[in-house]
């Protein structure tokens, strides 16, 4: 399995920006495709953003227009920009990696937005 360490959690205000961090064990050229999910409290952990190998992006509806999802390959790392974010974007973030059949997870990051 893939490992999976995350940062860039934290706490901001509404409208303010936060930046996401996911550097995976191996390389990300190994991984069919990598990305974000979160979960609140009492909710199932839903889907944020994934990229694939050749640089293919999907965005949740609710986060469209504001979340960014990007890689560096020179750093293997990838990042989840999040801007104008809401009180409803509270939630703790998990890096996703999936190789072949295996479905990786990261630890999660938690990120606060105070109204």
């Amino acid at each position: 399995q893939v490992q999976l360490v995350e940062s860039g959690g934290g706490l901001v205000q509404a409208g303010g920006s936060l930046r996401l961090s996911c550097v995976p064990s191996g390389s990300m050229f190994a991984i069919s495709a990598m990305g974000w999910h979160r979960q609140a409290p009492g909710k199932q952990r839903e889907f944020v953003a994934r990229i694939d190998r050749a640089g293919s992006t999907n965005y949740a509806d609710s986060v469209k227009g504001r979340f960014t999802i990007s890689r560096d390959n020179a750093k293997n790392t990838m990042y989840l920009q999040m801007n104008s974010l809401k009180p409803e974007d509270t939630a703790v973030y998990y890096c996703n990696a999936v190789n072949g059949i295996t479905n990786s997870w990261g630890q999660g990051t938690q990120v606060t937005v105070s109204s």
